[in-house]
């Protein structure tokens, strides 16, 4: 009988794989980040991520995160995000600051201050201008962006973009973006003939601890949940956005064909992007999602969403 895999996206797997094993976290941080040759990670220390609220309500369920700390005193927080939104990139540099700011106690310099790095997959496309799966950031001299100034880096990965340009690629960084990428419930108990990467001692021990075997019923239970809760919620998101999409353009088209000047097709389309806008407002919100919700992932304030849903 062919071997069942959990996805390692998924809360409950991600964190049995690199939120139990130190040495499977050191691993897998030392293969995705720009780590320098002399600044490879030795050990790692566990710490609690409390430190930034999940977003609310709908959406708690859909992010995964790992928090650590290594010996040279470097924060590294590790986000799974099973959906994503622009409010992300700014909850990372929430988290990211928070991590940096809280490292400096009463009597302490600022010499004291360690780098702390933010590494965030996501199971989403959000950058469709590039076909670049992996993206780092720092803070850079505008006009020398050789000259960094350190202390925050973040590293942003589309899974879905990633496709080895070999498939016998040995690097550590390709084997554990095929562990994320490519293990799941369809995946079968014989290795693939250009499998290889399945060899290693980290990727194997990885895919023992995501069989499904290594789970009770009860956890393989709240598995089933948490995918349940991602889809969901991914089908709210993508419903809002094509109905209002589909109404907004109609309306514009239409007001705009009424006007039939330029300046009645160029009036017809802001309206009807507007428009488009509200009713994505509110069916988000015959969804069930509250107005910060509907704030965060419309980009349109508190204030405007109230003001949509009040008319």
């Amino acid at each position: 009988m062919p071997t069942r895999y959990l996805d390692p996206k998924v809360d409950l797997a991600f964190k049995r794989v690199f939120g139990e094993h130190e040495h499977l976290l050191r691993s897998f941080l030392n293969a995705l980040l720009p780590l320098p040759d002399d600044g490879q990670i030795e050990s790692l220390e566990y710490l609690t991520p409390e430190q930034v609220p999940e977003l609310p309500g709908l959406f708690k369920n859909s992010i995964v995160d790992v928090k650590c700390k290594d010996a040279r005193g470097r924060t590294f927080i590790v986000e799974m995000q099973m959906l994503w939104s622009t409010s992300f990139e700014q909850r990372i540099l929430f988290s990211a600051s928070q991590a940096y700011v809280k490292q400096l106690h009463a009597g302490q310099n600022y010499a004291s201050l360690q780098p702390v790095y933010a590494l965030a997959l996501t199971s989403q496309v959000f950058d469709r201008k590039t076909p670049e799966y992996y993206h780092h950031y720092q803070i850079v001299r505008q006009h020398e962006p050789r000259r960094v100034l350190d202390g925050l880096e973040f590293v942003f990965i589309e899974l879905p973009k990633f496709a080895p340009q070999s498939r016998t690629d040995k690097r550590m960084q390709v084997k554990w973006l095929r562990f994320m990428s490519e293990v799941g419930e369809t995946s079968g108990s014989k290795p693939d003939p250009d499998a290889s990467w399945r060899e290693d001692p980290d990727i194997a021990q990885a895919l023992e601890l995501v069989e499904a075997a290594a789970f009770t019923e009860q956890e393989l239970e709240a598995y089933h949940i948490q995918i349940d809760k991602a889809r969901i919620e991914s089908t709210v998101l993508e419903d809002a956005r094509a109905e209002g999409k589909a109404e907004g353009e109609a309306l514009g088209i239409a007001r705009g064909k009424a006007e039939g000047e330029a300046l009645g097709i160029t009036k017809g389309k802001a309206e009807g992007k507007a428009e488009g806008k509200a009713e994505i407002v509110r069916t988000m919100h015959a969804s069930g999602m509250g107005v910060a919700q509907i704030s965060q992932f419309s980009g349109l304030s508190v204030q405007q969403v109230a003001e949509i849903l009040a008319l």
